[in-house]
């Protein structure tokens, strides 16, 4: 089990799970079984996403982002050439095809249901649709488990990383491109206890107790908490986003579920573009690096030069966007204990995602928390001149194909929440939405469903379900 405490030490993770519970409760007033009306309890569009939030400066943040050297406005403007470069390179073979185990069973608790939702459930790709070098016999003669790999049932890892990995040997392959992040119907008292045990392992080795809990908390958890928040976030406006009215059946944005679970709390929304920024960081340290996969097996001469320039971009905005200073981070006498305390916590989330009983969840859950971690290992565990490729050497050894495709895909991931957000508010405001079509990034029956939309809540708006 992971390590759970009777009493939180940290005043941010009692304030979280708290809101996590008003906002079920603000929904549960005019609901039942999931359902909502306009009529009591539902909270106006206009009323949040219309009003100012931190430091008055309207309906989205402003100014700095905390624990960078960037501000929302950059990330803002630039975000909508990121999406579209990121979503012609996560059409490559190199970055949509992922072994994972999606099997390998809880190690926590006992997994006592699983969801029965059609939605739920995806399907796999046959290996013979993988290229040859990607495929589990080839991967396991030039990188196999063992040496300075620690082994563990149906998974291993290195010292270096802050996740657990995917064995080569085990799991099906799956294409990211055909299975969506979105509203599955996964409800109850599974997800609550998975976003609990994930929100307990924000609990850090205790320190001088005569410290009050603000000055106890120092960067390293802050980060953390803003990591796990800013994922826990962008997984609620991806269900938001994509959701099943259960009265039409039809699927489209469903604005009360966005505000109840992100837009009423506004440092949610700001833990997004706080990990935006952390993934285009590592993107950016690693660029050297970057130059020696070959992402374009399989491909026309045609499409080989777009996916040259979608990748340049990316790595252009990476740079002059990812202002994340890691060398800030594990300094003083404690540096090595608490490196590897924040590797620890995040390898148990890791392990907690195997114990989601949605498969469509379990997967995205697994592929960001991968993201995240071979993020974190770039920043804050890998010497700069690791990533002075020799061209003698296996790109392998360092990052793994699979690694770096959860990367992107994650990166992926924030940057269609930051453009989600930016939807909602243009829902809120009707006579804006016409305009906002193209301007975001929505297009053909997405644009129409934003556009008919409105303010008005689906049935399957549910704040209790973090998963769902």
């Amino acid at each position: 089990m992971p390590r759970r405490r009777h009493v939180y030490r940290y005043a941010a993770v009692i304030l979280y799970l708290t809101e996590l519970i008003a906002a079920s409760e603000l929904l549960s007033s005019s609901s039942s079984e999931g359902s909502s009306s306009l009529s009591g309890g539902i909270i106006p569009a206009q009323a949040v996403l219309g009003r100012p939030s931190v430091g008055d400066c309207g309906d989205k943040p402003t100014g700095p982002i905390d624990a960078t050297s960037c501000d929302y406005e950059t990330v803002e403007s630039i975000n909508n050439e990121l999406y579209d470069s990121l979503h012609h390179l996560l059409q490559l073979p190199f970055f949509k095809y992922l072994q994972i185990d999606l099997y390998r069973g809880c190690p926590f608790w006992e997994d006592d249901a699983t969801c029965t939702e059609s939605t739920c459930s995806i399907v796999n790709v046959a290996e013979s649709e993988i290229p040859e070098e990607w495929r589990t016999k080839t991967l396991s003669k030039v990188d196999p488990v063992g040496g300075l790999y620690h082994q563990l049932d149906g998974c291993y890892y290195r010292d270096s990383d802050f996740c657990f990995l995917e064995d080569p040997q085990l799991g099906e392959y799956y294409d990211l491109t055909t299975i969506p992040e979105r509203y599955t119907g996964y409800t109850g008292s599974s997800p609550h206890q998975i976003w609990q045990a994930i929100y307990e392992e924000n609990c850090f080795t205790p320190r001088d107790s005569t410290l009050k809990e603000d000055e106890e908390k120092c960067l390293e958890e802050k980060v953390y908490n803003k990591i796990i928040s800013g994922l826990h976030a962008s997984i609620s406006t991806h269900i938001c986003l994509d959701n099943l009215n259960q009265t039409t059946g039809e699927w489209g944005p469903d604005i009360q579920c966005y505000i109840a679970r992100v837009a009423s709390h506004p440092e949610r929304l700001e833990y997004i573009y706080f990990n935006t920024v952390l993934l285009l960081r590592a993107v950016s340290r690693m660029t050297p690096y970057l130059k020696q996969y070959d992402y374009f097996h399989g491909i026309s001469q045609t499409e080989i030069g777009e996916a040259k320039r979608s990748l340049e971009r990316v790595v252009d905005i990476a740079q002059h966007v990812g202002k994340f200073d890691e060398s800030q981070m594990f300094n003083g006498l404690n540096a090595n204990s608490l490196r590897e305390d924040f590797k620890a916590h995040f390898r148990n989330v890791s392990r907690i995602m195997d114990c989601i009983e949605c498969d469509q969840c379990r997967l995205w859950g697994k592929v960001q928390t991968a993201g995240l971690a071979t993020a974190m290992k770039i920043l804050f565990e890998l010497d700069e001149n690791v990533f002075n490729f020799v061209p003698s050497s296996s790109s392998e050894t360092v990052i793994q194909r699979s690694e770096l495709a959860a990367l992107f895909n994650t990166l992926n991931r924030f940057s269609e929440s930051i453009q989600a957000a930016t939807q909602f508010t243009a829902m809120a405001r009707p006579a804006d939405v016409k305009s906002s079509k193209y301007s975001y990034g929505i297009r053909g029956d997405s644009a129409e469903k934003i556009s008919n939309a409105g303010t008005e809540p689906s049935e399957s708006s549910d704040a209790d379900s973090p998963f769902r």
